[in-house]
């Protein structure tokens, strides 16, 4: 029987140190040509849309997609899991708490081979619910002491950097401006959805890294061509995806400024394909724009721990 996994149980069962490991895989899997990953597919209407990744992980015998909704009243995520030997359904997890841990986990995949070992301070732009897993991955990554956050919000952010400083045990910082938040930082986090540059790209200094996670979509932008032009490694999680909706990348790629093949997929890193950092003093960044095998392999790993500890209800199919 196919289990349905609720929100509850899921954050019950995972933990970053699991999505870490999910994520790590499902991208040298993907490398090594054993993986399936279908880019974000998108139906619009005037009140909402649908937003649909499938993928699949041939080595862990699965396939699947993750399905969401965003409207007015926000958004909505479910994963969906089927066996790939037969078609049989195996479970549907509710997501939004596996998709924000994905996030974040894609994020400190990254910053494990792109930053500096010796990486202390972190830059944070955003102080909502996803930047919370992007500061945890890091810090489970890099031994990461101080994290300056910069957002819009001054009340949203105090209250952002009160809450992980507690959970986390890490300096946070509230910072009123860009300048500010990325003085000194060895690791520049975006997680937002801006629509417009968030800071001037000729402030990033050598030996830093950068992950941009919130430009998902041509409309969104986070970065500015002058940080673009400033990266010497330029990550993605997939080329397809990225030359489909990475807002930050798609205008230096339109103008001839940035080639398709400087694109490396963060796979290939992990697989030993093609190096990440090769010097302390390069500039790296990595473009997320999430892949639905991440979801696949989070939730394969939680479907298993789920049955372990008898975790789940029943689905009447």
């Amino acid at each position: 029987m196919a289990l349905f996994l609720s929100e509850a149980d899921v954050r019950q069962l995972l933990t970053m140190d699991l999505a870490l490991a999910a994520v790590e895989e499902a991208h040298r899997t993907h490398a090594l040509g054993r993986a399936v990953d279908v880019p974000r597919q998108r139906t619009r209407v005037p009140t909402a849309s649908l937003h649909i990744l499938q993928g699949a992980l041939l080595d862990a015998g699965v396939f699947g997609y993750k399905a969401y909704t965003a409207s007015r009243e926000g958004a909505r995520f479910l994963v969906h899991l089927f066996d790939a030997a037969n078609g049989r359904p195996l479970a549907v997890l509710e997501a939004d708490t596996l998709g924000m841990m994905r996030t974040g986990a894609a994020g400190g995949v990254a910053a494990r081979y792109l930053a500096r070992q010796d990486a202390a301070t972190a830059c944070v732009f955003g102080a909502g619910w996803q930047a919370g897993s992007q500061v945890e991955a890091l810090c489970r990554v890099r031994p990461i002491r101080r994290v300056q956050v910069c957002s819009r919000n001054a009340e949203k952010r105090e209250a952002f950097c009160r809450k992980m400083a507690g959970r986390l045990g890490v300096e946070m910082v509230s910072m009123g401006t860009a300048e500010e938040a990325l003085a000194g930082a060895d690791v520049v986090v975006t997680i937002t959805t801006a629509s417009a540059p968030l800071f001037d790209g000729n402030l990033l200094v050598q030996g830093v890294h950068v992950t941009a996670a919130g430009s998902n979509a041509v409309i969104r932008r986070e970065l500015d061509e002058k940080a673009i032009q400033k990266a010497s490694l330029v990550c993605v999680d997939s080329r397809a995806t990225a030359l489909r909706e990475a807002g930050d990348l798609l205008p230096a790629l339109e103008k001839g400024r940035l080639q398709e093949g400087q694109l490396v997929e963060l796979g290939e890193i992990v697989a030993g394909i093609r190096p990440g950092r090769t010097d302390p003093g390069q500039i790296t960044l990595f473009e997320s724009q999430g892949m639905a095998i991440q979801d696949i392999a989070v939730a394969h790993r939680i479907l298993a721990l789920a049955k372990e500890k008898g975790i789940g209800q029943e689905m009447p199919y």
